[in-house]
């Protein structure tokens, strides 16, 4: 008796293949230069010209929001608050009295106008002497660490000029620079690796926003992302690489 052989099926052929396919098609891991980057950082100048009384916050040491940083001397300042603030109580007790002649009928009702206009004249001033008086200080705007004293007391400052430094270093940012040929895979939320330079550690990673545009020198895109889980050690300034695998 003659046995039939079976003739393979060309699909399971076709399996074969794919699967080959498939296994040598495994995704190879890319690096990039990253470095970490505080989302809150600031270079507190004078608003006004002034000596320097005192910096509160030395390199290194810690604030919160809110807390004076620098102190000048404003007896100038104070003094022109409490010269405005008599000449409303004045304009205020002029136009009182007068308001009161107008009520019995000893002063025309028009009199009355030039004393309200003298109290809102000393309003005015008392307002600009109060601003002026407000920048006697620089108030730390979050909370943070100062980096770098540009100033010291008993200087003289003028407006603009800058006096401390100061920084967030709790929140930071990972900073890196991918090439645009990602962009049709690479989006927020995209997991990566932050391997840091020097101690080789890594920490894991995500992408939370990409760059508005593409670099024509360099065709690579400006991307932002931060590191998930919770590193006291990571400090501004330190920098390593980002691993990213594609999908």
């Amino acid at each position: 008796m003659i046995e039939r052989r079976r003739p393979q099926k060309p699909w399971r052929a076709a399996i074969v293949v794919a699967a080959v396919i498939c296994a040598g098609a495994v995704a190879h891991a890319s690096e990039v230069p990253a470095q970490l980057v505080p989302i809150h950082a600031a270079t507190l100048s004078s608003e006004i010209a002034a000596r320097i009384d005192a910096i509160a916050a030395r390199v290194g040491e810690r604030f919160r929001k809110g807390d004076v940083l620098v102190t000048f001397d404003c007896a100038l300042p104070n003094a022109q608050l409490t010269h405005a603030q008599a000449a409303l109580t004045e304009a205020a007790r002029t136009l009182e009295i007068d308001r009161r002649a107008a009520a019995q009928k000893t002063t025309a009702q028009l009199e009355l106008d030039i004393p309200a206009a003298e109290v809102l004249k000393a309003k005015a001033d008392l307002a600009a002497a109060e601003a002026l008086v407000s920048k006697c200080t620089i108030a730390a705007p979050f909370a943070g660490i100062s980096v770098e004293q540009k100033m010291h007391a008993f200087e003289y400052a003028t407006p603009g000029q800058p006096v401390i430094a100061v920084l967030d270093d709790r929140a930071l940012e990972v900073e890196l620079t991918v090439p645009s040929r990602w962009l049709g895979w690479l989006r927020p939320g995209t997991p990566f690796q932050l391997r840091v330079d020097g101690s080789g550690k890594t920490y894991p990673a995500k992408l939370v926003r990409l760059g508005g545009r593409v670099d024509r020198a360099s065709q690579s895109v400006r991307a932002i992302g931060e590191v998930t889980g919770e590193a006291p050690e990571l400090l501004p300034g330190i920098e390593g690489h980002a691993i990213l695998t594609p999908p």
